[in-house]
């Protein structure tokens, strides 16, 4: 979605409410494609001293295999964006604000970027996964299995104290 921002960012105090949905159907996270619902997107632009305020909230359904486990879990996500837009800028604002190049914003390409910085970089069944034994492949939250557990290095033991 562009939005057109001429309007809103030559006046001040104006808002333009926006509500919409994007489709992520075809992007990729670890080989897989998880977004199984459009992403419903949100927000406003209140425009304030030359620049706007811009407010977003997106909601979707994500479905991916566990990291630890690889069972294939779904979860709901619900997020929330702000950020200023400026007309220009000068060189050392290049990280604060976003561009509205000719008073129009890519909407979408901006909240894709700031979706797939925000998801994690392990996707966890729970955050207490047990996961797969390294010997036979078991899920160990489905029980455990028959193998010999290795015994730890009598040196490592403090470490082992630490993650316990």
């Amino acid at each position: 979605m562009i939005l057109e921002l001429k309007k809103i960012m030559l006046s001040d105090g104006e808002v333009l409410p926006f509500s919409y949905e994007m489709s992520f159907s075809s992007i990729t996270v670890n080989g897989f494609y998880p977004f199984v619902s459009p992403v419903a997107v949100t927000g406003t632009v209140q425009s304030h001293a030359g620049s706007a305020k811009l407010d977003a909230r997106v909601s979707f359904d994500f479905e991916i295999p566990c990291d630890r486990c690889t069972t294939e879990f779904r979860t709901h996500y619900d997020l929330s964006f702000s950020h200023i837009v400026v007309s220009s800028l000068t060189d050392g604002d290049s990280d604060l604000y976003i561009v509205a190049e000719e008073y129009r914003l890519d909407l979408d390409t901006l909240l894709r970027e700031d979706i797939l910085l925000e998801l994690p970089t392990r996707f966890l069944c729970s955050p207490d996964c047990k996961g797969l034994c390294p010997q036979c492949g078991q899920n160990l939250n489905q029980g455990m299995c028959q193998c010999v557990s290795r015994q730890t290095d009598p040196r490592l033991a403090v470490l082992k104290q630490l993650i316990d």
